[in-house]
């Protein structure tokens, strides 16, 4: 299939490019230092010898991704859940739009999750502001990224939006592959999953002239997807975040910051996880009265599937316990056991403990972290109309 060339600087790498590609990698210096503290006293040239089976784009993520994912989910959850029995099972031309919980590990739990169903991995969207060193962006590229471009100026972002959505929509229609994309720009870092209606106005770009917003936005075949962790590894790092920026409004966040984050989410603690995927919302779409002003009818898909994202959350003892303890009462309570709550209440200060930054203000940190954990039920319960 061949590529338009506007597609090229961003787009991820094919199959025949993976040989390049994983050899450019074990070159690099800096990389080579990762691999290193990863796989210990493993000489890199075994590392060469063993590559030289990755013929395509599924055979290296299935042969070094996948291996590092179990290990992952070995020694930072409790195990891993899905369901996906929403899907059509003969189709594999999905936008997958979700909620964000990792930088790295929420699009990667997806491939492995496609993957060890014979399915397709998904493409991904990761914003070019997290491409600190060259090997980061061969390594993405090669894991099925496209780059998004965060760093566009006022007058570059509009052609840069309708870029990026004439891509998605080649992957979608064209490579007939699914897609992963954030619902939002970055994280919600209070776990307030809301879905920014900039990303709709974006995948609305594209598409022939005659096709209306609502037939532009059904084609694409969007999926709602919830990840559901028990434990956010980065809550502390978010907290810490919320206050530098409450006392400094000009706080910007440092590169090494950044990286600190992807450290401390691929391997912190995260408990169990669970991925709910809805089927796609064609017809939810499609029944909107598309007469409306065109921001009214892109706030009513953003609904749709912010209401399939709340239901789909998997609800666990600490989000029950910390909304009692936001709330000051017990409400809860019935959910979950004395011994649950005392481990949250321990893992709490233990979280709490870590941060380290200029006077600390320890109950704004605290009511800062117990929403996180309490957001995702709060929504779940208006979603599903309970009280």
């Amino acid at each position: 299939m061949e590529i338009p060339a506007e597609f090229e600087k961003m787009r991820s790498l094919e199959d025949n490019e993976v040989r390049g590609a994983v050899l450019t990698l074990l070159d690099d210096p800096a990389f080579r230092k990762v691999v290193k503290g990863i796989v210990k006293g493993v000489p890199i040239w075994v590392h060469k010898l063993y590559t030289k089976r990755f013929k395509t784009v599924n055979s290296f993520q299935l042969g070094m991704i996948c291996p590092f994912l179990v290990r992952i989910l070995k020694n930072a959850t409790t195990g891993l859940t899905k369901d996906f029995s929403a899907l059509p099972q003969e189709r594999q031309d999905f936008i997958f739009l979700s909620n964000h919980r990792d930088i790295v590990l929420d699009s990667a739990f997806l491939d492995y999750i496609l993957l060890l169903s014979g399915k397709k991995s998904v493409e991904i969207g990761i914003g070019n502001n997290l491409l600190i060193h060259p090997w980061i962006e061969t390594l993405v590229r090669l894991n099925r990224s496209f780059i998004v471009n965060r760093s566009a100026t006022a007058a570059e972002l509009l052609e840069s939006s309708r870029q990026l959505s004439r891509y998605i929509r080649f992957v979608i229609e064209e490579k007939e592959s699914p897609v992963w994309l954030a619902q939002r720009e970055g994280r919600a870092k209070d776990s307030d999953d809301r879905t920014q209606k900039s990303v709709l106005k974006m995948l609305a770009m594209s598409g022939p002239d005659d096709m209306t917003l609502s037939e532009r936005l059904q084609s694409l075949h969007i999926c709602p997807l919830t990840i559901s962790y028990e434990y956010d590894p980065c809550d502390w790092l978010k907290a810490a975040e919320f206050q530098l920026k409450r006392d400094n409004p000009d706080y910007v966040k440092s590169e090494q910051a950044d990286l600190d984050n992807m450290k401390t989410g691929i391997f912190g603690l995260k408990g169990h996880i669970h991925y709910q995927v809805s089927a796609p919302i064609d017809s939810e779409i499609a029944a909107l009265d598309s007469s409306v002003p065109r921001n009214q009818f892109l706030d009513q898909v953003a609904h749709i599937i912010d209401m399939h994202i709340f239901k789909g959350y998997r609800i666990y003892p600490c989000n029950r316990i910390a909304l009692d303890m936001l709330h000051g009462d017990n409400t809860q309570e019935s959910y979950y056991t004395p011994a649950e709550k005392e481990a949250f209440q321990t893992y709490l200060e233990g979280q709490l403990a870590k941060i380290d930054i200029p006077n600390p203000d320890w109950d704004f940190l605290k009511e800062r972290i117990l929403t996180m954990y309490a957001n995702p039920l709060i929504n779940h319960l208006n979603a599903t109309n309970q009280k």
